[in-house]
């Protein structure tokens, strides 16, 4: 791989990984464009390891709030007394991160060959936009609804914030995420749209969609590194792909700070028209013969 396509890939990367686009997909697409055999073992492992740089991002942009909520864990693991709301949050982060581990694990093969294709691309992009904008408009309206009801008003149907996330919660929102390991759907997609329709507010909702994403994102990344070091010698190279994960970093702590300001005022519609869209130009690149599906 030339510098200027790791360069390319990781700016890819750093933009698309926490917005609701799909990073997958969207890398999909470019390496293709690039002429990569998307499916090959090295690209592949490309893939998910570049992924770490932007999870490292998060990582930094969230340092204090990882810190806490693993002290509170720890000491309400060996201290019923200290079990306050940072213990429940650890737990959620944990059981939220379990279900695309295992199903990620469970059909890897597919992932890595069938669900490469850029027809499964398109389809996510343009189907879980429907989800996208169910979940959006049922958070606005919620939204709306607060300055009707009085001040304090403990309803069920308010907005929620980050006390209110339950295990229950984390589980529900892990098991949507794991529609992400189709490319084009958009862990942040998935994470943040369920989120909203269990009722959490936008900002939580977002900030969660990083803290499922960070255990999930940085395993697959060190399984691939690990299981196809050779691969990644042998083809793509171990330079271009640390030169792809430093871009990647940089891009995506950029991209995170204007995410969370972006989603406190605004909705998603602007993502959505983008993600069908791109789905309509890569079914109609295939359609022209412009591109083969892998």
């Amino acid at each position: 791989m030339g510098w200027f396509a790791s360069i390319l890939l990781g700016i890819v990367e750093g933009i698309t990984e926490f917005l609701p686009v799909s990073s997958t997909g969207h890398l999909t697409i470019v390496e293709k464009l690039l002429g990569l055999s998307i499916d090959a073992a090295d690209v592949t492992a490309f893939t998910a390891i570049i992924q770490v740089g932007a999870i490292l991002a998060a990582i930094v942009y969230f340092w204090k709030d990882i810190v806490r909520l693993a002290v509170g864990w720890f000491r309400g693991l060996f201290n019923a007394k200290q079990r306050g709301t940072d213990y429940r949050l650890g737990w959620a982060v944990i059981v939220g991160s379990i279900p695309v581990g295992v199903i990620g694990f469970l059909l890897k093969n597919q992932i890595e060959t069938v669900l490469r294709s850029l027809w499964f691309v398109a389809g996510g992009l343009i189907l879980w936009s429907i989800v996208m904008w169910v979940a959006d408009r049922y958070s606005a309206r919620l939204a709306a609804a607060v300055p009707k009801r009085a001040a304090g008003a403990a309803e069920s149907g308010l907005p929620r914030d980050e006390s209110t996330l339950t295990v229950v919660d984390a589980l529900i929102i892990g098991c949507v995420q794991v529609f992400a390991l189709i490319p084009g759907v958009s862990r942040s997609g998935a994470t943040i749209s369920a989120a909203l329709l269990r009722g959490v507010d936008r900002t939580t909702a977002t900030r969660w969609s990083f803290f499922l994403g960070i255990p999930a994102l940085t395993a697959a990344g060190v399984f691939q590194a690990a299981q196809n070091y050779h691969a990644i010698s042998t083809g793509v190279g171990w330079g271009p792909t640390a030169v792809a994960l430093v871009v990647s970093f940089v891009v995506a702590f950029a991209a995170i700070a204007w995410l969370l300001r972006f989603v406190a005022s605004n909705r998603f519609t602007v993502f959505i028209v983008y993600r069908i869209l791109a789905g309509l130009a890569v079914i109609a690149l295939l359609v022209f013969g412009v591109v083969q599906a892998v």
